[in-house]
């Protein structure tokens, strides 16, 4: 019998397999070396491979599709109802070969090594950003045990960190002063990485054609165009703008039954990193609106009249993200909404 489809579950060194053939009946299920891996499927003939898009699933699937191999993502929650019982290597391959044949289901489009490494670059700024704020936390709190309360925002906090050890010295223990001392030296050495981090992002927006189109609409800059663009890439695997502002987990959660209709919070799902910074520009692109009401446009200032600042802001980024959607796959310039 030949082999029509294989389902693989990932791992770091002992790989599972499980094939079909195309009237379903299983051929194989066993486990496999990591070194063995690629030589396992130069050997079967050209087939449809399912993996769960998780940890080193671009990876393999750039190499199987290098073999001829049709090579489908598909994320874990698509896979899960397919465990018939247990939690096994076997059992997951399974899973993942029975989920793959499914018509209706979603995949994830496979990425290119240079949007991945373009995102390596936005996961690294967000973990300095995140440890900058808990060293930043750290500083407040060891003033605060003294009777020293510093204004709120990072900047203030650096101000105090650059200033340290050159002003005199605060009225505390000195080891207390001394643990500080180390604490300001961690803070300004996180701020000089995100400085160049983010200059290496900026870098990378400016040189992609996408990104510069996704820049001249307001409330986006080069560290969300250039996160879009290595996430999504034309966004074409998405059918309409509303499907991408679902993969962000930016359209109301619907719990509808017996015919009535009803919508709740965002459901926040999948990317949380992009919802985040879209959420964060258009809270600038609202305040901006806010303080100079004779610069926004009629959308801007319509929705902030009619709704709560928070709930409006959640309501710009799903906007936006189906603007965004329409520019990437047209290719179309951002047009400014007139009277």
């Amino acid at each position: 019998m030949t082999v029509k489809t294989v389902g693989l579950d990932l791992a770091k060194d002992v790989f599972q397999v499980h094939g079909i053939s195309g009237t379903g009946r299983k051929i194989f299920n066993k486990k496999i070396k990591r070194a063995k891996l690629l030589a396992f499927f130069e050997t079967l003939p050209r087939c449809v491979v399912g993996m769960e898009a998780c940890g080193s699933a671009h990876h393999w699937g750039r190499e199987l599709r290098r073999l001829g191999h049709d090579v489908r993502l598909m994320p874990a929650a698509y896979v899960k109802p397919y465990v018939k019982r247990g939690k096994t290597d076997a059992a997951d391959a399974e899973a993942i070969c029975e989920a793959v044949r499914r018509p209706t289901l979603r995949f994830v489009e496979i990425k290119s090594e240079e949007p991945q490494a373009v995102l390596a670059i936005h996961r690294s700024r967000d973990l300095v950003v995140r440890q900058r704020t808990q060293v930043a936390n750290m500083i407040r709190s060891i003033l605060r045990e003294f009777g020293h309360i510093l204004p709120t925002g990072i900047e203030a906090v650096s101000a105090f960190a650059r200033s340290h050890g050159t002003a005199d010295q605060l009225e505390m223990p000195e080891i207390a002063d001394g643990i500080l001392g180390v604490m300001c030296h961690q803070l300004l050495g996180l701020n000089a990485r995100i400085d160049g981090l983010t200059k290496l992002i900026e870098q990378h927006a400016w040189l992609d054609a996408n990104a510069r189109r996704l820049m001249r609409m307001p409330g986006i800059g080069p560290i969300t165009a250039s996160a879009l663009v290595a996430t999504i890439g034309d966004a074409h695997q998405f059918r309409t703008g509303r499907d991408l502002a679902a993969w962000l987990g930016l359209t109301p959660l619907n719990k509808s039954s017996g015919g009535k209709e009803r919508l709740g919070r965002i459901t926040k799902k999948d990317d949380r990193y992009i919802r985040k910074l879209l959420i964060i520009g258009m809270t600038s692109r609202a305040l901006m609106a806010k303080n100079k009401p004779e610069k926004a446009d009629i959308w801007t200032a319509k929705i902030l009249a009619e709704k709560p600042f928070r709930l409006a802001t959640v309501a710009m980024a799903n906007k936006s993200a189906r603007i965004i959607w329409a520019m990437l796959t047209k290719r179309e310039e951002y047009r400014q909404p007139i009277a």
